[in-house]
């Protein structure tokens, strides 16, 4: 089974919803930090990494000794990588998506592609956790290739957990992909609820199902609430705002270690998705 935890905004705490699960959980689990922009779980699950694997992406590169200067490559490009002057090509890597259309199309059989590091897949272990986190390289825009190859680490025979990136860009449908339930977890604000809404959509579409847990629940407004009554969405779990938590999540801490009765809540929350109580 795969349970991707998401959020349709930053900050609404859904690394610490993972990671408390996955360390609430009496068995062998996978768990997948698809936040490769700025993976942290390992902050808080402290794995021992033992193989780093690079991420790369097929790049164009011209000879110009075959470059008639056509433009071809340029009007097949999707994402203006290329840039075709009178007697010079110029190449974006940055822009390309790796589709290899500029190579294929060539008339002149003048483009070949060369791999262009983009960042590295880390594995290890924590405790029974097998800990795997994609890291995108600084200044690199394209996070879907590194959750791509990440998410292939993926193995049926015990249940995997996936820390999902923030928002409902393209990286966070990649990683939630095929998930078999998704937690959403949000705050009781207008921005938590404006970008609760926007990630609900986006599994609807996906055909995920999915269930809320609201953090800090005792701070702002129950407009959160009152839309998840309206549009029948379970709420999974609350958590209250309490600055015990706050103070030992800066020492990378757990939940479940500071206060152990959520260990409870956790291993409860699990059974309720492992049964699919959960509806939408």
């Amino acid at each position: 089974m795969i349970i991707s935890i998401a959020s349709g905004k930053g900050g609404t705490g859904k690394t610490t919803v993972a990671v408390n699960l996955a360390l609430s959980l009496e068995q062998k689990i996978y768990f997948l930090d698809c936040d490769v922009e700025e993976p942290n779980a390992h902050i808080f699950l402290r794995p021992e990494i033992n193989e780093i694997e690079p991420v790369s992406i097929p790049t164009p590169q011209v000879d110009k000794s075959k470059c008639n200067f056509c433009g071809r490559c340029a009007q097949v490009c999707a994402y203006n990588a290329i840039a075709v002057l009178k007697d010079n090509v110029l190449i974006f890597p940055h822009l390309c998506h790796g589709c290899g259309s500029c190579s294929l199309l060539c008339p002149q059989g003048a483009i070949k592609e060369a791999d262009r590091n983009i960042g590295v897949i880390e594995s290890g272990y924590a405790g029974k956790i097998e800990f795997i986190q994609g890291r995108l390289n600084i200044g690199e825009a394209m996070a879907t290739p590194v959750i791509r190859k990440l998410k292939k680490r993926i193995r049926n025979e015990h249940l995997t957990i996936i820390d999902v990136p923030p928002g409902t860009s393209c990286p966070v449908i990649e990683a939630v992909k095929n998930s078999d339930f998704c937690i959403l977890v949000t705050e009781p604000t207008p921005f938590g609820l404006n970008d609760l809404q926007l990630a609900v959509e986006t599994l609807k579409k996906l055909k995920i199902p999915f269930g809320v847990i609201i953090n800090r629940a005792d701070i702002g407004d129950k407009k959160v609430e009152e839309y998840c009554q309206k549009e029948k969405i379970k709420i999974l779990m609350k958590i209250p705002f309490d600055r015990k938590i706050a103070e030992f999540y800066s020492k990378g801490m757990p939940i479940i270690e500071v206060i152990p009765k959520y260990k409870k809540e956790f291993t409860k929350l699990s059974k309720n998705i492992n049964i699919n109580k959960v509806e939408n």
